[in-house]
């Protein structure tokens, strides 16, 4: 006994000791390096390097939970070794088909007060990222609530940011903010304060030190709220916001996480490089989420004909529904979308008739419904059927049995967690009817394209239908398109409703023809909602219109070519046969000289199509050689296809 007591004395302080050095995790190829410690007042914190540039400065970890601080006063009990995560997986709605995780993934415990719950840090560090999650652990059977995370991300003073103001709620169109459709902030100074006083949405881009850094979250399950980041940043110091106090199904729901033990919380994701091509190309938002819990549907991602955008409410009637099955057959999409009313000026009975004609044309019939339950005013219906949970799943197996292929469900609440709970919950719902979902109003995706696979889109982007509400809108699409690759597309599938060639009625259109063309490669969306009708492209050019017939319905990878947010993109996606299609805009007021590699890409041939002599008119010249030489006029753009 004395032997072991003396054993005891002199392994305690050594391990003591080495607890409090700090724990060190780096990527497999070495780049990225998080480095976690702990202060004198017990506080977790964690920083970022790539190579010799500091990406993140001492930043804090931990959480507040309604009976226990677990973000100080706590100690470091052990750190795992570091092993290594591998996951293989395809999926059909994102920027790639098949992708590829590795990662360094260590865990840190934590002990806070004796007998409560305890902490531990999980960090997963990839050659293009960093992403951490919480795991709370404890005896008590009782739920478990977080009031507040002490998550922050102190970025260098330096740095700059490309930040998405985040809405105040039950605010804009009939109570339905917020949405995530403001206009980005573009190089502002961090520690900037949000304009509308409620902080920055997810994802927010910065740069600092040469180096680009994305944040935002994934893997989100049923325990726990959506968040952002809070309006003050003093120093840089940026920290995570909980929802406002509407944003929630109803007034008993929950709003902030609450959850038994053990509780994971959603992944801190931090996707990183030395050029915007990891923050363009990184998959990480699904490879940090499960993997499906619902089966794939037999129906595809495609393209989608569309006649709300710019032909309003009024049209959503037979005929004109009719005429956009046949614009979808003709043009070899996939699906039609019946927007908002169908129940109203169409009626079921021939609604029912127009999914079967869309059917004998092989084109998928999408309708349109209202989210609400007491949240918001909209009274666009059909409303009041899907927040129930009997009453959705008898609409579902209704449409269902008409030959509907597909909801677009619009007008949601917030990022409580019971939406986070009710999203999954029509997801669930819809996939055993059979349905395809695009949700719009909405939230950020959050990897769920990859947990649900017949989630298809969703909206959370200031999007088409905002220029033909305002001309500001309208003034700043250009610059708004050029910044939306590198920040809210890059974190998932988007519903911007892109491509229109004809003018809005009473706004002025600042973007050229090809501009708007290149959009169509541009951006990436499960079901691609375009929002020319069929006047306006019968009337482009032959190949044109034969260029939008040939895009294939989804696509198998991507690829940054060019580009900085806000002033111009160039991206390259490559179509399942293995073809790449190349696209780019000027989003500025000045005409932009590009000299693209497209060795780099297997390019030896192909077709340019890019602005005319107007704004309005296209012109095309066969493409060889390794490099393309291409002026830009302002807000202009340019497609080559294979």
């Amino acid at each position: 006994m004395r032997y072991f007591t003396l054993f005891c004395l002199l392994v305690l302080p050594l391990g003591a000791a080495r607890a409090a050095q700090p724990i060190q995790i780096s990527s497999p190829d070495g780049a990225v390096r998080v480095t976690v410690d702990l202060t004198a007042q017990g506080q977790p914190t964690y920083a970022v390097r790539y190579g010799q540039t500091e990406l993140l400065q001492p930043s804090r970890l931990g959480l507040q939970l309604a009976g226990a601080d677990l973000s100080q006063g706590l100690r470091l009990t052990q750190a795992d070794k570091a092993t290594t995560v591998a996951d293989d997986y395809q999926i059909s709605t994102d920027k790639r088909a098949r992708c590829r995780y590795r990662a360094t993934r260590r865990v840190l415990h934590y002990a806070g007060p004796a007998g409560g719950p305890q902490l531990s840090v999980i960090f997963q560090v990839s050659d293009d990222g960093v992403a951490f999650q919480y795991l709370i652990e404890g005896q008590s059977k009782d739920v478990q609530r977080i009031e507040q995370e002490a998550t922050t991300f102190r970025l260098p003073a330096s740095a700059k940011g490309w930040l998405h103001p985040h809405a105040k709620a039950q605010t804009g169109f009939a109570n339905t903010q917020p949405s995530y459709e403001e206009n980005y902030q573009r190089g502002i100074a961090v520690g900037t304060p949000s304009p509308i006083g409620q902080g920055w949405s997810f994802p927010a881009l910065f740069q600092t030190g040469g180096h680009w850094l994305l944040l935002t979250e994934a893997g989100m399950a049923r325990n726990y709220c959506g968040s952002h980041l809070a309006h003050e940043s003093v120093g840089g110091e940026y920290q995570i916001a909980f929802p406002q106090a509407p944003e929630k199904t109803t007034p008993e729901a929950a709003l902030l996480p609450e959850s038994p033990l053990p509780w994971r919380t959603p992944w801190r994701v931090l996707v990183v490089g030395k050029s915007l091509a990891p923050i363009v190309e990184s998959t990480l938002t699904t490879d940090l989420s499960a993997p499906a819990q619902t089966a794939a549907l037999p129906t595809a991602p495609g393209k989608a004909s569309w006649s709300w955008v710019l032909m309003g409410d009024q049209n959503t009637t037979y005929d004109v529904q009719r005429r956009f099955i046949d614009y979808a057959a003709d043009m070899r999409w996939q699906y039609c979308l019946v927007d908002a009313l169908w129940d109203k000026q169409i009626g079921y009975d021939k609604t029912q008739e127009l999914a079967q004609y869309a059917r004998s044309k092989n084109v998928g019939l999408l309708v349109w419904y209202n989210s609400n339950g007491s949240w918001n005013q909209a009274p666009q219906t059909p409303t009041n059927v899907l927040f129930e949970p009997e009453s959705r799943r008898r609409e579902f197996a209704r449409i269902k049995q008409m030959g509907v292929v597909g909801v677009k469900i619009d007008f949601f609440g917030g990022d409580g967690q019971s939406f986070m709970n009710y999203y999954q919950d029509l997801l669930v719902d819809a996939a055993a009817a059979g349905l395809l979902v695009n949700f719009h109003g909405a939230t950020l995706p959050r990897g769920w394209n990859r947990t649900y696979p017949n989630l298809m889109t969703m909206e959370a982007v200031k999007g088409f239908e905002f220029l033909t509400f305002d001309q500001r809108n309208t003034d700043q699409e250009a610059t708004h398109c050029a910044t939306l690759p590198f920040t809210r597309n890059a974190v998932g599938p988007m519903d911007f409703t892109p491509v229109a060639f004809s003018e809005i009625r009473g706004k002025q259109r600042r973007t050229s023809n090809a501009f708007e063309l290149a959009l169509a490669v541009l951006f990436q969306s499960g079901i691609q909602h375009y929002a020319e009708v069929p006047e306006g492209m019968t009337a482009q050019p032959a190949y044109v219109q034969d260029f939008m017939r040939s895009l294939p319905p989804r696509w198998a990878d991507v690829k940054y070519v060019d580009g900085f947010p806000g002033e111009y993109a160039v991206l390259a996606r490559q179509a399942p046969d293995g073809r790449w299609y190349l696209a780019g805009i000027n989003g500025t007021d000045e005409p932009k000289t590009l000299q693209i590699d497209l060795g780099k890409l297997g390019l030896s041939a192909g077709t340019l199509i890019t602005d005319g002599d107007t704004n309005r008119s296209f012109r095309t010249q066969p493409v060889s050689g390794k490099t393309l030489s291409l002026m830009l006029p302002a807000r202009g753009g340019f497609v080559v296809r294979p």
